[in-house]
């Protein structure tokens, strides 16, 4: 009988301290203040959701994005902007693991329409 009380007590606290949050309710959602650059603001989206398959050796090594140069190429010629911004059930939709979250790619987008600045 004891056994069954702490076990039912235990179970009961469990239930009660489970909390549900998303990411989206959790991450920072300040907007940024002044333009987005490429080094303060969206490298390091890149660098998190893109490097590991666009890289020299990776899955997606036709397509570089460590650098500066190479994000811009992309943004510019290979529709890095739409592939982004496809939801997770459409086809071709970028990163392959899912889609990034979307205060990201609005930083992608706004740095896209603030003239792609480096720094």
């Amino acid at each position: 009988m004891k056994k069954t009380y702490i076990l039912l007590s235990f179970l009961v606290l469990a239930l009660a301290s489970c909390e549900s949050v998303t990411y989206e309710e959790i991450q920072d959602n300040t907007p940024i203040v002044g333009s987005v650059t490429y080094n303060a603001n969206v490298k390091s989206i890149i660098q998190a959701n893109c490097v590991s398959c666009h890289s020299a050796g990776g899955t997606a090594s036709f397509r570089l994005l460590g650098t500066y140069s190479q994000v811009v190429d992309a943004v510019q010629n290979a529709g890095l902007l739409n592939r982004i911004q496809r939801q997770n059930s459409e086809d071709g939709v970028m990163p392959q693991g899912g889609r990034m979250s979307q205060s990201n790619i609005d930083i992608i987008l706004q740095w896209n329409a603030d003239g792609l600045l480096e720094n």
